[in-house]
C-alpha cells in the first residue's frame, strides 16, 4: 500500500461489508486506489477474495504489488467501473458478496504534481485518472468558451462564482500550470469570500476534474450494474466526497429499494416491480472526530449502502 494513503472509513467500510462476507465470496473493490480498503477486507474476512478495478495504472500496479500478501485471494484490473458488468463476466466471477466505491480523487494523486490534479503546488493541467483518455484539463480550460466552461463549475463545482471565473480564464489564456489556473481563479473571486472556507480554487478544480473523467456519469451507469451483480444477501457500499456524488449514491439505493413504480392514484401495482435492496444506512455514516483529526481529507466523506433482498427479482 501506498505509504501516503490512509483509506477513509475503513473500520466503517468492513462493519458495513464483512456481515456477508461470513461464507467467503467475491468483493469488488471499484476504486481500488492503493489498496486499504482492500486489504483491510481481506484480513477482516480471511475467506473472502477481493477484485480491484481502477483508472489508474499507476493503482493497478500498487495492486499487484499488494497481491503477493494475499496469494490467490487478490486481482486487480485496468479497468473503468462504468463496465462492472462486463469485468464481472470478462473474469468469470460468480455473483459477488460486496461491491465498495470510494469515489473522488485518492491523496496520492493529489499529492503527485505531475498528475495535474492538486492546486497547492505547480503540475501541468491534466487530471486524467487513466492516461489513455482524451480530453485533459487543459483542454477545458483552453478550449471551452464561456459559456460552457461556467455551466462545468456550476453543474460540477456548485460554484457561486462561476461566471466570473470563467471569463477570467478565457481571458488569461494560454494556461498551462495548475497553479496558474489556481491563481486565476483566486483573483477572480472576491477579496470577502477569499477570507474564510476552503481554498477558493476548490470547488473550480473539482469541477474540471469531475468534467475530464466524466466522473458522475460513470457513477450513475455504475451503480445499477452493482445492484445487479451482487447475489441475494450481498451487500453495496459507497463512499462519496461532496453532495452531487451522495445525491447520486442516495437516489440509486432508494430506487433500487423502493420497488412499484406505478403511479401513486392506480389502486393495485400492475407494473410488478419488487424492491432489489434494503438500505442499511437511513443517514450516511460520517468519519470520527478522531479520523478526521488525523486525516483532515476524510472530513467530507459520507458511507451509504445495502443489501440485495433474498426475494429480488
Amino acid at each position: 500500500m501506498h505509504r501516503l494513503h490512509v483509506p477513509v472509513l475503513a473500520r466503517e467500510v468492513v462493519a458495513l461489508l464483512v456481515p456477508a462476507l461470513e461464507r467467503g465470496g467475491v468483493v469488488l473493490d471499484c476504486t481500488f486506489g492503493y489498496g486499504g480498503h482492500a486489504r483491510a477486507l481481506l484480513e477482516a474476512a480471511p475467506q473472502a477474495t477481493v477484485v480491484g478495478i481502477d483508472r489508474d495504472p499507476d493503482a493497478v500496479a500498487a495492486g499487484r504489488s499488494l497481491a503477493r500478501l494475499f496469494p490467490g485471494r487478490l486481482e486487480v484490473v485496468h479497468e473503468d467501473f462504468a463496465r462492472l458488468a462486463a469485468v464481472v463476466e470478462r473474469l468469470g466471477l460468480p455473483p459477488l458478496r460486496g461491491v465498495l466505491f470510494d469515489l473522488g480523487v485518492s491523496s496520492p494523486q493529489l499529492d503527485r504534481p505531475e498528475r495535474g490534479f492538486g492546486f497547492r503546488s505547480g503540475g501541468p493541467l491534466d487530471m486524467r485518472m487513466d492516461p489513455r483518455a482524451t480530453l485533459t484539463a487543459s483542454d477545458v480550460v483552453n478550449t471551452y468558451d464561456v459559456r460552457r466552461l461556467t455551466d462545468v463549475l456550476r453543474r460540477y463545482g456548485e460554484e457561486r462564482y462561476a461566471a466570473r471565473i470563467a471569463r477570467a480564464i478565457v481571458a488569461h489564456r494560454p494556461i498551462a500550470t495548475t497553479a496558474a489556473l489556481a491563481g486565476i481563479v483566486r483573483d477572480a473571486i472576491p477579496q470577502a469570500a477569499r477570507r474564510t472556507g476552503p481554498h477558493p480554487a476548490r470547488r473550480t478544480f473539482q469541477a474540471i476534474r469531475i468534467e475530464v473523467n466524466r466522473e458522475l456519469e460513470a457513477l450513475e451507469q455504475a451503480l445499477p450494474q452493482a445492484v445487479d451483480a451482487l447475489e441475494p444477501g450481498g451487500r453495496v457500499a459507497a463512499i462519496s466526497y461532496h453532495s452531487l456524488e451522495d445525491r447520486i449514491v442516495k437516489r440509486a439505493l432508494a430506487d433500487a429499494a423502493r420497488g412499484c413504480v406505478c403511479p401513486p392514484d392506480l389502486p393495485v401495482c400492475v407494473c410488478g416491480a419488487r424492491a432489489r435492496v434494503r438500505v442499511l444506512t437511513r443517514r450516511p455514516v460520517r468519519p470520527r472526530a478522531a479520523e478526521i483529526e488525523s486525516n483532515p481529507r476524510a472530513s467530507a466523506a459520507r458511507l451509504r449502502g445495502a443489501q440485495r433482498l433474498e426475494d429480488a427479482a
